[in-house]
């Protein structure tokens, strides 16, 4: 399977403005968000940022020098590749819902056409986890 394009960054401080995220990228890819590059989305809940890199960019590497940065150190950020996944969280499911329309749904080109291989619902949450076939289906 390919690298993942994906790298989280964790440790990110609520006072770390995007904008500081997007330089330390960029001077440590060489990219540029401005050009496409790459997307930074930053999740407070959970202190991090996801990085979305568009282009053939080994995340690895990126997330290894991220690590030795002294910015980033300074920071306390740290960087790794987001694992692939087959399955995904799906919440705000109204209650009752059968696990029959579940899949279905997901099958649904129009949703994505990825096949589903299970569905494990969570009624006390208004949730289920969704298992694809493979990760692509959950992209």
């Amino acid at each position: 399977s390919q690298p993942s394009a994906v790298v989280v960054l964790e440790n990110v401080r609520e006072t770390v403005k995007d904008c500081m995220l997007i330089m330390l990228v960029e001077n440590i890819s060489g990219l540029s968000e401005d050009d496409g590059d790459f997307s930074v989305e930053i999740v407070p809940e959970i202190r991090a940022a996801v990085v979305t890199f568009t282009g053939n960019i080994a995340a690895g590497e990126f997330a290894k020098e991220l690590n030795q940065n002294h910015r980033a150190k300074q920071q306390n950020i740290t960087a790794r590749c987001l694992e692939l996944t087959r399955s995904v969280r799906v919440e705000n499911i109204p209650p009752n819902t059968a696990s029959d329309y579940i899949t279905v749904y997901f099958e649904n080109k129009k949703n994505g056409g990825a096949q589903v291989v299970d569905v494990q619902q969570l009624p006390d949450e208004d949730a289920a986890i969704v298992t694809f076939s493979d990760h692509k289906g959950n992209a």
